[in-house]
């Protein structure tokens, strides 16, 4: 589940992506990010941007193959940048963001 900024219109958000688990390592979630990459590019969208939770390493690790970077937070755990409290009391976060090669009308510096 994927948007584009109602207030950015050259960013988008990457909400949620699942894959389920018998069907990792098949190349789904790839995929998936690719064609939103694909799609959001083409409506103008020049950075997309994602969260997960510092503790969730194999979503760290897959952020960092696809291209994105942790953005720098206020906090570290475990060696990553974190939000402190980003969702809540106790709920730190990390983010990423990603620099897409935009095409659209919106993509003119």
């Amino acid at each position: 589940m994927g948007f584009v900024s109602q207030t950015s219109s050259d960013e988008a958000y990457i909400h949620f992506v699942g894959v389920h688990p018998d069907f990792r390592k098949a190349g789904l979630g790839r995929s998936l990010y690719e064609r939103f990459f694909e799609v959001t590019s083409k409506l103008g969208c020049r950075v997309v941007h994602c969260v997960t939770s510092p503790v969730n390493k194999a979503s760290i690790s897959f952020h960092h193959r696809m291209g994105f970077l942790i953005e720098s937070g206020n906090k570290t755990v475990d060696g990553i940048s974190v939000f402190e409290n980003y969702d809540g009391v106790g709920e730190d976060r990390v983010l990423f963001s990603k620099r897409l090669n935009a095409t659209g009308p919106l993509s003119q510096p």
